[in-house]
């Protein structure tokens, strides 16, 4: 068992290297031998997705050959049985998801092959009373899939409508820099991003859409009966442009790619897992400096949001017009933060982007350095581990009190 376990473990560390070193590869060649910054050939995309797939299968085999603790997600993506080679072919390159996505677990995509997805899914919401009378006939995905299709429609005609009168790269223009006062800037900036969006909504939400019209992404039933459609949905567009904090902003940005990072770096990394995960993913998204220079910004944006929400959030808990006016506050600073990190992974290039960041002084990396080193926060692991040893004193105080009387009781 020794052997087996260590082979598993060199398996899932040598595929995770491989997978992401030959995307690195094929990125770079695509960007400095073909054309730098050109969309138009690439052939990187489905790659990315096949490399989140191979990736999360190594790590989801291992831990089924693990018998040390396992957290409960991880207990349930956990591969028991090595799958053949068939299995593992239609995994990574079935048709649904092979150019965009998005990925979704090996043990979802065998219970939806096999015909179990419903089954299993209708079970976990009845909590295992599901008899013969109360079973529901296996829903249809049809209202989702034209809803999807809608949201489509409507992203690429926003898009398509907007994108060009409202560039993100004017921001960096010279006569605009030095015409327009500052809160114009950065209301420009905002409508730029908001007109910038739906790019990635259309192209997401079809690809959900895809998936769910071949009868895959049933997720159970909501509290209303209705049937729910969202197992690999990648974005929740509403959660997105009224999220007031950074992490609220991510969590319902590209769902499934923050799900990997978390799976593969964020749960499993010993040290800085925050830092680990944003390199990772700027190392998985491409080798454009812009990608680097927004995910590291963002290493401090997060640090500094983290900081912000530990030490302010609690004062204006204390009535619900003083949390109104925190979440219009917040909401608003996310919105300027998220637009002032990824005006890099847009521009793509060095120059553009400082020279974006040069035009605003670098105001919000310094805000940032400023908040973390005056409001220190614990990391979320030692808040973890601060709370099991409280919960574990707690538990001594209780048997110490319990002996205590118990010794009363027999001495009276």
């Amino acid at each position: 068992s020794n052997s087996s376990c260590l082979c598993c473990f060199c398996f899932f560390r040598y595929c995770f290297i491989v997978t992401l070193g030959y995307l690195i590869l094929c990125q770079i060649t695509r960007v400095y031998v073909f054309d730098y910054g050109m969309y138009s050939a690439d052939f990187t995309g489905p790659m990315m997705v096949i490399t989140q797939k191979i990736t999360s299968m190594a790590f989801e085999i291992h831990d089924g050959k693990t018998e040390g603790q396992l957290t409960p997600s991880q207990k349930y993506l956990a591969i028991s049985r090595m799958p053949s080679l068939l299995e593992y072919l239609s995994y990574n390159c079935n048709f649904m998801g092979i150019l965009a996505g998005p990925t979704c677990s090996y043990n979802d995509y065998m219970a939806f092959m096999e015909g179990t997805s419903y089954q299993r899914r209708h079970q976990e919401n009845a909590n295992g009373k599901e008899n013969g009378k109360a079973k529901k006939p296996e829903p249809s995905p049809k209202r989702a899939v034209v809803s999807k299709l809608c949201t489509c429609a409507i992203s690429l005609t926003t898009y398509l409508s907007l994108y060009r009168l409202l560039p993100v790269d004017h921001s960096i223009d010279e006569y605009f820099v030095s015409t327009t006062p500052f809160y114009l800037q950065v209301v420009y900036l905002y409508l730029a991003m908001l007109a910038l969006r739906p790019k990635y909504y259309f192209v997401w939400t079809l690809a959900d859409a895809i998936n769910n019209a071949a009868g895959f992404g049933f997720n159970g039933y909501d509290t209303d009966g209705s049937p729910r459609w969202d197992l690999i949905s990648n974005l929740r567009i509403l959660d997105i442009e009224f999220a007031t904090s950074f992490k609220l902003f991510l969590d319902n940005w590209n769902i499934q790619t923050a799900q990997w990072l978390k799976r593969v770096c964020y749960e499993r990394c010993p040290v800085n897992p925050t830092t680990a995960t944003f390199l990772l993913s700027a190392m998985w998204h491409g080798v454009y400096p812009g990608y680097y220079l927004t995910f590291v910004t963002g290493i401090g944006m997060t640090m500094a949001a983290r900081a912000v929400r530990h030490n302010i959030r609690p004062y204006f808990l204390v009535s619900d017009s003083h949390k109104r006016v925190y979440d219009v506050i917040t909401w608003a600073s996310t919105q300027v933060a998220i637009c002032y990190t990824v005006v890099p992974f847009v521009l793509l290039a060095v120059g553009p982007s400082l020279k974006f960041y040069s035009s605003w002084y670098f105001c919000l990396h310094l805000l940032c350095l400023l908040v973390v080193l005056v409001l220190p926060v614990k990391s979320r692991r030692l808040q973890a581990r601060a709370k099991e040893d409280a919960a574990q004193d707690e538990q001594r105080d209780h048997s110490s009190t319990d002996n205590n009387c118990n010794q009363k009781d027999k001495s009276t």
